[in-house]
């Protein structure tokens, strides 16, 4: 919004003060994120049982005079960007603030936190925890709102409806014949003769694209003419191609989507790379990408997408990764979910959509296609497939063409039958993200990291490269005994040594990984180390200590 817009609007938010969709707060410049996040989940679900858009929280407008008193609440865009990412990790599903306003009025500065209605049937929760408004307190959201938030839509599958115009000559023939095939190939019991001799509306009826002989949207999207689109206005029917580099580039591909899919996949440049055996000169060659994930990835996008958005689909191409982008939430818990613990999907967004697709050997309905995209990556040494769910109402995947850290790519050559738990937390620690003590702890147990958390770092198995070497040696800790010979012989040299000197000999020598904090902790244990075992002596006090040799 504009100064002048949004100065008005919050004028007309003050002038009609708290209520379910409308919070202010002074707000200090540590107010609590859990707080905040609390509000955000209130918010949106009572948006979404009023039939609003949004609600608002509202920072640097006083409760008691209701006047602009200002805020020091994260100054500055990046940090309010920050607590997006952490209202986005916080609610499930997960969900962030469309908008962060600043308005800088002339009694100082107002932040107005733009919280999306809850998604139709899915309330949004904090923390495990729903919370509703009960007049302009914050409270529980009761089971019977639960129950009304998750009720909505329950017959309502945008790829179900059936579009009145559109006829069996809207559909591309080209794309019925690979349907037939693909249908054949999914059901060998049927058999190709069987299927070949139905008529259109038979098959299309056995492939669950029609009902009770309309046409529907689904059918429309995997299998209509490309001139067809305008029958499901609004929506935006194609699938986008972009080239995000130097050398930039597009192309947009429309429906049927049974075939661009396809085309979209062959548009990407899936060259041969080499990556280096540890321990010898041979090389071993692979495809950049793995055909099957990327038609995985392109698939699941199209079968769990938000259609009522209008929004196309995105295939971004950088010189080292591809990510799909769709819109909509991760519909049924989070995408870890599936990796390891191999989840089956209890609901679907589009659920017709999703049986034809499954009927067309596009998707399987059991949730098995992350976890397939996963063990293709661990196979061919390549970082795991990451997934952003940071954006309002989307979803985006990324898969990795090329290696982050050559220390995991080693390790995963060396390791072939690593546990996928343990490639993951591996993973984690290649994209500098926490991992749990218990991960971390089994990692060092195998020699597939080093240092302490949070700087932990890939162990190499033979750092083939100086600038690995370097990197290797410069974080890779010493034994006691080494830094303990380095004080001797400091002393054995100069007769003794302050804390302050003794911090100058050892701070460079200590291994990159560790924070400030921890080489002062490292310095301290070791001095009382030497100390308990008689080695040296304070002989000064313990505010002022002047180390000896005993």
């Amino acid at each position: 919004m504009a100064f002048d817009d949004l100065t008005s609007f919050l004028g007309s938010l003050i002038d009609n003060w708290e209520n379910e969709l409308v919070e202010f707060k002074q707000a200090g410049k540590d107010f609590s994120t859990g707080k905040i996040g609390q509000y955000f989940s209130a918010l949106a679900n009572e948006a979404n049982l009023r039939g609003d858009n949004s609600g608002w929280l509202v920072f640097g407008v006083n409760n008691s005079s209701r006047t602009v008193v200002g805020t020091q609440y994260r100054p500055g865009a990046e940090r309010l960007q920050g607590l997006k990412n952490d209202i986005a990790n916080g609610c499930q599903p997960s969900l962030t603030f469309r908008e962060i306003h600043e308005l800088h009025h002339s009694d100082g500065r107002v932040l107005l936190f733009e919280v999306p209605a809850a998604p139709r049937g899915i309330p949004i929760s904090w923390n495990g925890h729903y919370y509703a408004r009960n007049g302009e307190s914050l409270s529980s959201l009761d089971l019977g709102k639960i129950d009304e938030i998750r009720s909505q839509g329950a017959d309502d599958d945008w790829s179900a409806a059936v579009v009145a115009q559109a006829t069996v000559e809207d559909l591309d023939r080209e794309a019925l014949l690979a349907a037939r095939n693909a249908f054949s190939a999914r059901h060998p019991r049927i058999g190709e003769e069987e299927v070949a001799s139905w008529d259109n509306a038979t098959f299309l009826e056995r492939a669950k694209l029609t009902i009770s002989g309309g046409i529907t949207r689904a059918a429309l999207l995997l299998l209509g003419r490309e001139s067809s689109a305008h029958l499901l206005s609004p929506l935006l029917a194609e699938i986008t191609w972009k080239l995000d580099e130097p050398e930039q580039a597009y192309e947009h591909f429309g429906l049927p989507f049974l075939l661009s899919t396809s085309k979209v996949y062959e548009r990407i440049r899936n060259v041969q790379v080499r990556l280096m055996q540890p321990g010898t000169l041979l090389q071993t060659e692979i495809q950049k990408y793995d055909r099957l994930s990327i038609l995985e990835g392109i698939h699941n996008c199209l079968a769990h997408a938000d259609y009522r958005s209008g929004a196309r689909i995105v295939v971004t191409e950088r010189h080292d990764r591809i990510v799909l982008e769709n819109a909509g939430f991760f519909y049924d818990g989070e995408p870890q979910d599936y990796v390891v613990e191999t989840r089956t999907p209890k609901r679907y967004r589009n659920p017709l959509l999703v049986n034809a697709m499954t009927e067309l050997n596009m998707i399987d309905r059991m949730g098995f296609g992350i976890q397939r995209i996963n063990l293709s990556q661990v196979k061919r040494f390549l970082p795991l497939p990451d997934y952003d769910l940071s954006g309002p109402n989307a979803v985006a995947l990324t898969i990795y063409g090329a290696a982050i850290d050559d220390n995991y790519t080693e390790q995963l050559m060396r390791n072939s039958d690593l546990p996928l738990g343990d490639v993951l937390a591996l993973d984690r620690v290649q994209k500098n993200l926490p991992i749990s003590g218990e991960a971390a702890a089994r990692l060092k147990r195998s020699h597939l990291v080093e240092g302490r958390r949070p700087q932990l770092h890939v162990s190499s198995v033979v750092a083939a490269a100086s600038d690995t070497r370097a990197e290797y040696i410069r974080t890779r800790a010493q034994s006691d005994a080494h830094y303990a010979k380095l004080v001797v012989d400091y002393l054995n040299e100069f007769g003794e040594a302050t804390r302050k000197e003794l911090n100058e000999l050892l701070w460079s020598k200590l291994s990159d990984a560790l924070d400030d904090h921890q080489k002062r902790n490292k310095v301290m244990n070791l001095l009382t180390k030497m100390r308990t075992s008689g080695e040296i002596v304070n002989a000064g006090s313990r505010s002022k200590p002047r180390w000896k040799l005993t």
